[in-house]
């Protein structure tokens, strides 16, 4: 028994050997080949990445979602197009990776990625309507409380706006971008119909997203956002509906 498992293991293990190659002879042999220049040829330089179950490719120009798919549809930012093989890779990996830890990994480098100039546009931040602005003021205040309490004065003095477009989501944080600094957004509707109690709640929740964003960290619902939201009182996730 005792060889038969040791015959299969190296057989196993030449397998990854051999697949390791394959993968990088792809890689080397794609760094020869022109730039996918259509939706089309995208689509096909990210199924010898490994992409599956994408039967449509669409690029855009969304600076706020990058890579996103649904019901077999991928869309992309149309920078990648010039993007390295490794960064084609990560979005195959992305959509496709069989892990969560190699679908987060992913994520970060797709997120990293050094937009070129003529892509890179300030994202909008929101207002605060005038009549709204005693409302952002008393978030700002609370800002600086929940900060002293649960992070020990540590997280950056943000900008607190309050939105009357938020219909659906209670709270927003915004990370920086170049020439839009970091922003937490409070819906107007949920401070009217829910209170302050539950409108703390909510931006302690985007606090721990500031967190995250200022300690290098991915700005998700994943397990250090969850662990960190139970440390400072809220749950992890917020459930009430505004609307």
């Amino acid at each position: 028994m005792l060889p038969a498992l040791t015959s299969w293991f190296r057989r196993a293990q030449r397998g990854r050997v051999s697949a390791a190659a394959n993968t990088a002879q792809l890689t080397l042999a794609m760094d020869d080949t022109p730039p996918p220049r259509t939706a089309d040829e995208f689509l096909a330089r990210l199924r010898s990445l490994g992409l599956r179950d994408v039967h449509t490719c669409r690029l855009t120009k969304n600076r706020t979602v990058l890579v996103s798919w649904r019901h077999g549809v991928l869309r992309v930012h149309q920078a990648f197009l010039d993007a390295p093989p490794a960064m084609h890779r990560h979005i195959a990996l992305f959509v496709s990776g069989r892990t969560r830890a190699e679908r987060n990994s992913a994520r970060s480098a797709i997120v990293a990625y050094p937009m070129p100039a003529s892509f890179a546009r300030p994202p909008r931040r929101r207002l605060t309507a005038p009549d709204d602005q005693p409302l952002a003021a008393r978030l700002a205040a609370m800002h600086r409380e929940l900060n002293a309490r649960w992070f020990g004065s540590t997280l950056a003095d943000v900008s607190v706006v309050v939105s009357r477009r938020m219909r659906a989501r209670l709270g927003h944080y915004a990370v920086a971008a170049p020439g839009a600094p970091a922003q937490i957004a409070i819906s107007r509707r949920h401070i009217r119909r829910h209170g302050w109690v539950d409108a703390g709640a909510t931006l302690l929740h985007e606090m721990v997203h500031q967190w995250q964003d200022e300690s290098g960290q991915p700005v998700d619902h994943g397990g250090a956002f969850k662990r960190k939201a139970r440390d400072v009182g809220i749950p992890p996730r917020a459930a009430r509906i505004v609307g």
